[in-house]
């Protein structure tokens, strides 16, 4: 996550608590009441944890080990896929319409309601970004983004993001193609979820988001839209681009510079790293802010096919 203070791309922390319940009304909206005493269920990042403006994490911590486990499981699963006819061919990338559901999660004054042209703006965002659109040395990654719904709740505890695992058990839709954003107010700008989790936790599947960091937001620097591109970026796969600091293996992607830290602003020429190539401070799996951001490379755009093919395909 990043932080509004500068807000983080995301801290995994993870609430919940009894079953909630909630009634949908007309036009997909819905009310909801939640249970007291939340208790935490998951990965909470340690005191220090570094992340956009030196602020926690907007993934849960992979480690070299898993990693590396990670990368062969992908491996075969492709192999398994490409034996029954699923691969992608030689030299192609996987594409796709990905089905998009915003889920608004408002408290009971309404407040954290977004537009409906904010909402189709942040898709025309993920559309561009993803397309390559940004710049000439961007890549277009061949997926693309279509509203399928978008569903309003009024929950006071929702809206601050107490309960997630609940509330997104309860409201995630589609399967494990589609993306869910949860907009809601916290204190962070993002955070979701990688590929090869969906199996074993599915429900949670999808990223969320800072409702003030959608185009038009007041989240100052963030308030272009492009928290939701980075974070669909983990959702797809990729790994930040400073992923394991300054080492060869990086991010599993050899065409993102190696850098040791995140970066915070737009800090042209910036070199953290040892290794060549500058700190690829316009990449949208680095920390800069929403202006800087530019491109995705090919070799990311490779990497999301492949995680697409073995996970969401």
């Amino acid at each position: 996550m990043r932080s509004l203070i500068p807000r983080p791309r995301a801290l995994a922390v993870v609430l919940t608590g009894a079953a909630l319940v909630f009634s949908p009304v007309a036009g997909g909206q819905a009310t909801a009441k939640a249970p007291a005493s939340p208790v935490n269920d998951c990965f909470v990042p340690p005191a220090g944890a570094s992340a956009k403006g030196g602020h926690g994490p907007d993934t849960r911590d992979i480690s070299l080990a898993e990693q590396k486990s990670i990368e062969a499981q992908t491996a075969q699963l492709l192999k398994a896929k490409a034996s029954r006819g699923i691969a992608v061919p030689k030299g192609a990338l996987a594409a796709a319409s990905v089905p998009v559901y915003v889920n608004v999660m408002r408290d009971a004054a309404g407040n954290g309601d977004v537009t409906d042209t904010q909402i189709s703006q942040q898709i025309a965002v993920l559309n561009k970004t993803f397309g390559g659109q940004e710049s000439s040395a961007a890549a277009n990654t061949g997926f693309t983004f279509t509203l399928a719904g978008t569903f309003r709740y009024s929950n006071n505890n929702w809206h601050k993001d107490k309960q997630s695992s609940t509330y997104r058990k309860q409201t995630r839709k589609g399967g494990k193609n589609a993306l869910n954003i949860w907009l809601v107010d916290f204190a962070y700008l993002g955070i979701a979820t990688f590929p090869w989790d969906y199996a074993r936790n599915p429900g949670i599947d999808g990223i969320r988001v800072q409702y003030t960091s959608l185009p038009g937001g007041t989240a100052t620097n963030y308030n272009l839209g492009e928290t939701a591109t980075h974070e669909a970026g983990h959702w797809f796969g990729l790994y930040h681009t400073f992923q394991g600091g300054c080492t060869s293996t990086n991010d599993e992607v050899s065409d993102t510079p190696a850098q040791s830290s995140s970066t915070n602003g737009c800090p042209t020429g910036r070199d953290s790293c040892s290794l060549p190539g500058l700190d690829p401070i316009h990449n949208y799996m680095d920390y800069s802010y929403d202006s800087c951001y530019t491109q995705f490379t090919p070799g990311q755009s490779t990497r999301i096919s492949n995680m697409w093919t073995a996970y969401r395909a």
